[in-house]
């Protein structure tokens, strides 16, 4: 098993990851992933409340409402989009700034760290970047820290072996590399 295989089954449904934004917990943003999320907030509160306004304004105007597809898909499409907007808003009140291009002085894994991991079983080599829940994404080598490999690095200096239970098994890992 790859440890993106062992990442990518870590990640849940964006109900579960909706779930978890609402705590108090702190959540861990590069300055460039707040800049998205402040970014993706104005499109959804200018542009997208507008259209779906207009959606169901329009959908009103074809008649009965109580029978109308439209009508129905619009408030639907209502409610994701006021769902994400305060997911987002969520997210930026409780977010504290990473740094991931400063120099870790105590040479531990921490949020904002790039850590490069050999897996013990096949020898491979893998470069990850520990960030934030909300900035999350296996596929471009960015774990969560609240993930179980994520979490299990954490504090963790190179050469230390790192075992690690993942939905899909039990991994062994090396640290090699730690910026």
């Amino acid at each position: 098993m790859s440890l993106f295989q062992a990442v990518s089954s870590q990640g849940g449904s964006h109900s579960e990851k909706a779930v978890i934004a609402m705590t108090d917990k702190p959540m861990y943003l590069t300055r460039d992933g707040r800049a998205k999320l402040e970014a993706e907030l104005e499109e959804l509160t200018k542009n997208e409340r507008r259209v779906v306004a207009e959606r169901i304004a329009a959908a009103k105007e074809l008649g009965d409402i109580s029978e109308s597809g439209e009508y129905e898909d619009a408030k639907n499409s209502q409610a994701l989009l006021e769902g994400r907007i305060r997911d987002i808003k969520n997210i930026l009140s409780r977010a504290e700034i990473i740094e991931e291009d400063q120099p870790n002085g105590t040479g531990e894994v921490r949020v904002g760290s790039s850590v490069t991991v050999r897996v013990d079983e096949d020898d491979d080599e893998e470069t990850w970047t520990i960030v934030g829940s909300a900035e999350a994404n296996p596929r471009n080598g960015r774990i969560s820290n609240e993930s179980p490999i994520g979490a299990a690095l954490l504090g963790k200096r190179v050469r230390q072996k790192v075992t690690v239970q993942t939905p899909s098994g039990v991994m062994k890992l090396t640290i090699v590399k730690v910026n």
